[in-house]
């Protein structure tokens, strides 16, 4: 998966001119992008437990990140938003004790990532 820009849109900002009479306040319009990157967390002695994930943030023309990064997890049956990594397996069961055992393995070290925010937004696959 990559990151893709899914559209421009505005945002205003305000700069400040000092004049001789008054104060004046100029506008600019400046142009943001959207971007988004999808991604998957697998288990790395067994690759077929994944775990997707996306980032959605947005950029200025320059590549400066204007809006904060949202992050999340898409539920293994659903596709559904979940906060967590946890929260993806939330109404699903494994037959058998083993395949119970590599999903919470693959949870737990999601969970113990640092910097997971900036993980999810820049890689494509990522191997735990």
């Amino acid at each position: 998966m990559e990151n893709i820009g899914v559209g421009v849109s505005t945002v205003l900002t305000q700069e400040k001119k000092q004049t001789e009479d008054a104060e004046e306040v100029e506008v600019k319009e400046e142009e943001y992008i959207p971007m988004k990157n999808e991604m998957i967390f697998f288990l790395n002695e067994a690759p077929e437990y994944q775990i997707s994930a996306v980032g959605e943030w947005c950029e200025n023309s320059r590549g400066d990140v204007v809006k904060e990064a949202d992050t999340y997890f898409l539920h293994i049956l659903t596709g559904a938003r979940c906060e967590s990594a946890w929260s993806c397996l939330t109404g699903w069961s494994e037959p058998d004790e083993e395949s119970t055992e590599k999903w919470e393995a693959l949870c737990e070290r999601i969970e113990e990532l640092e910097n997971t925010d900036e993980i999810i937004c820049d890689e494509k696959r990522v191997g735990l």
